[in-house]
């Protein structure tokens, strides 16, 4: 049995205690490893080799350090298939579906390539008598990271470049469910040159994140996971002093306008409900169509597309979606489905009780179509995080409109129309942190960043791109006069420039 250890300093542990985890194969239901669980000593042990290699990772050059970005980008591209593979394994998603994770995490590798231009200071000469000012960027210290099972690769990739290009150094703590490829990352910035201590791994569960949030040494905190775990973090936090950006759950909803193409909006909604079986917080988990005439011509269109996906195990190049990620996550989902009937959704494709064959003891749970769901419906209120799509039909554009903004969330949104003053309206008064027109799932390129609003995201800052500079740095001004430029006498009045 494959022992999944903490890395340390450069080096694996096993830890302290003997806490243990079984990680399966969700396709089959098989244990595949266990994963040690750490706990405050494997959090402090890490946090000491962090601090320690600080000094030195800190006092080399932005651009010395994006050389190890660009051999990182270079070690990722030729192990691709590698860490595709790791991430099926425990994660269950198809080959394909774990390559464009590895794709879009490449994102972030590259933009950190750049950071020596994205640190440069301002400078401001002669602001006052031979007075001048600049502004610069420092790095925190050690900075942490706690990140979903959804995402084993790419979430994890969307902080570490980004914190470790500024000058930090960094704790990793992944999701326990798929532990493998949090492991694989460090092995990979290893090959690319980083130094031991600079990035270190610890496996576990709420006590690890618990001692996470307590480590005095800790400056920052970035999470993402579900809304009550980033709302815990984020107050806890920030109680003890860090910094914190903790983005949260989702319920993502793609509107319908009558003039919209309905044969490339159901093919949107196909890949955005039930890609990765919809454990992502960026899923269209609701459709909403705009009038019943809409409405019909769409769930006509759905309903044989839905039955006729392609489910199976990562090994089957064919397969469209996988399974989910445990039984628990079954059993949730399938009773929300259940929770939809009896409330009154009308279930045209049930998913419930999947078995394929040669696979009975995988965590199967086949797409899901409702319609006439009402905002009332628990299957609404909640983020599913599984293949199912609801079907909430809008009497009107104002109505889908002011539909989503009353919603908790407000991560992702999208409307599929040929209106161009449909969609800039849409895109101005949507009160939601990433908007797609004719896009199922608006995901920032790397250049940009992440981010969504209410009850999405806790702190001010999004996760990469330019939000992560200014995350993982904070801001030193220093304001200078020589000997030549000051005046003789003491100075009682308040400074002034002038």
């Amino acid at each position: 049995m494959t022992l999944i250890k903490h890395i340390i300093g450069g080096m694996p542990s096993s830890g302290s205690t003997d806490h243990r985890q079984d990680v399966y194969n969700p396709a089959t239901g098989a244990v595949v490893a266990q994963v040690c669980l750490g706990t405050e000593a494997e959090v402090t042990a890490a946090v000491e080799a962090a601090k320690a290699a600080f000094p030195a990772w800190s006092a080399t050059s932005p651009a010395k350090r994006a050389q190890v970005m660009f051999a990182l980008r270079e070690v990722m591209k030729r192990r691709a298939d590698d860490i595709a593979r790791t991430i099926s394994a425990e994660h269950g998603k198809t080959h394909n579906d774990a390559l464009g994770e590895v794709a879009r995490a490449l994102e972030v590798v590259e933009y950190a390539c750049g950071i020596a231009d994205k640190l440069k200071g301002d400078f401001s000469r002669d602001v006052g008598p031979g007075i001048d000012t600049c502004a610069e960027r420092q790095a925190l210290g050690v900075v942490a990271g706690i990140t979903p099972f959804n995402f084993p690769s790419m979430v994890p990739l969307w902080m570490i470049p980004m914190a470790l290009a500024c000058g930090n150094t960094f704790i990793l703590k992944p999701s326990e469910r798929d532990p493998s490829s949090a492991n694989l990352i460090h092995d990979l910035f290893k090959e690319a040159g980083l130094p031991d201590g600079v990035l270190n791994v610890i496996h576990g569960g709420k006590a690890a994140v618990d001692a996470i949030i307590a480590n005095n040494d800790i400056q920052a905190i970035s999470f993402v996971g579900s809304t009550p775990i980033a709302g815990y973090i984020y107050r806890n936090g920030c109680a003890a002093g860090k910094r914190v950006q903790a983005l949260g759950g989702a319920k993502n909803h793609m509107v319908i306008l009558p003039d919209a193409d309905l044969d490339q909006a159901a093919d949107a909604l196909m890949g955005a409900g039930f890609g990765s079986a919809g454990e992502r917080c960026m899923a269209i988990s609701v459709a909403v169509p705009v009038g019943d005439e809409t409405a019909d011509r769409l769930v006509e269109k759905l309903t044989p597309r839905v039955r006729a996906l392609k489910i199976g195990p990562p090994s089957d190049p064919e397969a469209e979606m996988g399974p989910v990620i445990s039984a628990e996550a079954r059993e949730r989902i399938e009773n929300l489905i259940s929770s939809g009937a009896k409330e009154g959704a009308e279930i045209l494709v049930d998913g419930r009780g999947l078995e394929l064959q040669g696979y009975e003891g995988g965590f199967w749970v086949g797409g899901t179509l409702l319609d006439r769901v009402s905002p009332d419906m628990t299957v609404y209120k909640q983020e599913i995080f599984g293949p199912v799509l609801s079907v909430l039909r809008a009497e009107s554009y104002d109505y889908a409109v002011a539909l989503i903004n009353r919603h908790q969330y407000g991560n992702g949104t999208a409307i599929f129309t040929r209106d161009g003053d449909a969609a800039r309206d849409f895109a101005k008064r949507i009160q939601v942190g990433m908007v797609g027109i004719n896009v199922p799932i608006p995901v920032p390129v790397g250049t940009h960043s992440f981010g969504g609003w209410k009850s999405s995201i806790f702190g001010a800052h999004g996760i990469y791109g330019p939000e992560a500079v200014h995350f993982y740095t904070r801001l030193k001004t220093v304001t200078s006069r020589w000997p030549a430029g000051i005046r003789a006498g003491a100075e009682f009045t308040f400074p002034t420039m002038g």
